[in-house]
Parts: structure tokens; sequence; C-alpha cells
């Protein structure tokens, strides 16, 4: 997996159906200021313009697991899009809302989040991430993240928190008593839910980030 910065385009999905906007923003910056606590960034994940967020990481593999952890770390009726591109970020200046950045990250991010929002609008209403190479082809982890996203988006409130529970280093014991079940519950709702899978998958991807 070439490394190489990966600029990163966040937008609110379905923002204009929630009624008070100013709480939704609150409630996406809280759960993103928890996100940037437990994955390390070049930028950390921050509001912009709108309803967007940016940030940059330093490869594909934290990236990825990044997006992961956002969606699981959002409150319950609240989903984001990521629009993710690989390719050169170059700063040519300062703004108000501070720096001011250009290059092919940013140009195939905000491809791969227009593609994603397409799909989710078209035949794939479960995708939610895209990824964008400025260079090479982008359809192994384009595939990897459409398996992904169908598993997320059919995890229920408890599925999502145990596998959040996990990737922050959880026991199976510890979630279990968290969640006031049995730890047979939990090792079952994991298998059944997919998130084992996707546990294994990120496993991987901290070996390629490694």
């Amino acid at each position: 997996m070439t490394s190489a910065p990966i600029a990163v385009i966040v937008d609110v999905s379905r923002s204009r159906e929630h009624d008070d906007r100013a709480a939704l923003q609150r409630d996406i910056e809280s759960a993103f200021a928890e996100l940037n606590k437990l994955v390390v960034a070049d930028q950390s994940l921050e509001p912009t313009i709108g309803d967007e967020f940016q940030a940059v990481y330093a490869d594909t593999a934290t990236a990825l697991r990044a997006t992961l952890l956002a969606r699981l770390v959002l409150p319950t009726g609240i989903d984001c899009r990521f629009g993710l591109g690989r390719g050169d970020i170059v700063d040519i200046g300062q703004g108000a809302a501070g720096r001011i950045q250009d290059g092919s990250a940013w140009w195939a991010a905000r491809e791969a989040i227009d593609e994603a929002r397409s799909r989710a609008y078209g035949k794939q209403p479960f995708v939610r991430t895209w990824f964008r190479d400025a260079s090479e082809s982008d359809a192994l982890i384009n595939s990897f993240l459409l398996c992904r996203d169908q598993l997320v988006d059919g995890m229920n409130e408890r599925e999502r928190r145990l596998l959040l529970g996990r990737l922050r280093g959880s026991t199976q014991r510890e979630l279990a008593d968290r969640e006031g079940v049995s730890q047979s519950a939990v090792s079952q709702t994991l298998r059944r839910s997919g998130a084992l899978a996707l546990l294994a998958s990120e496993e991987l991807l901290l070996e390629v980030a490694a």
C-alpha cells in the first residue's frame, strides 16, 4: 500500500433532515474531538465551512482506520460521508479559518466524496466512504470499503458500541460488564454482526501502517 498523505473530506449525510443544525454541529464536533484522540493525524479532523470537516493522515491505513472510527463515535441518528484522496498536499497560504492548501490529494478527496454521495443516492444507499488515488488504481481499496460500509450500515446501536469498544482495546469481559450481558453474548454479537471481520481487517491495516 503506497505511503503518501491522505486528504479526507467529510460531510454530514442528510443534514437537512435535522431540525437543530447548531446542535447537530456540536454533537459532531464533540464526537470528532474524541476521534482525534484515538488516531494520530497530520492535521486533525476539524470543521471548515458549512457542514464539512477536513483532515490529513500520513498514510492510507491510518485514514481508513480513522474513517471507520469516525462512523462509530457519532451519536445515534447521525452519519457522515467520507472522501479520501491520496496525492500531493501543498500549503499555499493562510486564511481566517487556518491554512489554505491545494494539491492532487484534495482534488482526489473531492472527487471521492462526490462519488460516495452519487452511489448513496443511487443503487448503493449503504455507501459512506470512497477513495481516490491521484496516480494509481483505487479499485482494491474501494472494494474493501464497499464491504465495510455495508457491514457498519447493518449494525444496530449495541453492535456499533461493541465494535468501537474492541477497537479502543476493551476486552469482551469489560464490554459485557458495561452492557450488562454475558461475555458469551458479546462474543456472539461480534461474530453475528460482522464485527470480527472488521476487527481482523483493522489488525492487518495496523501491520501495514507500522
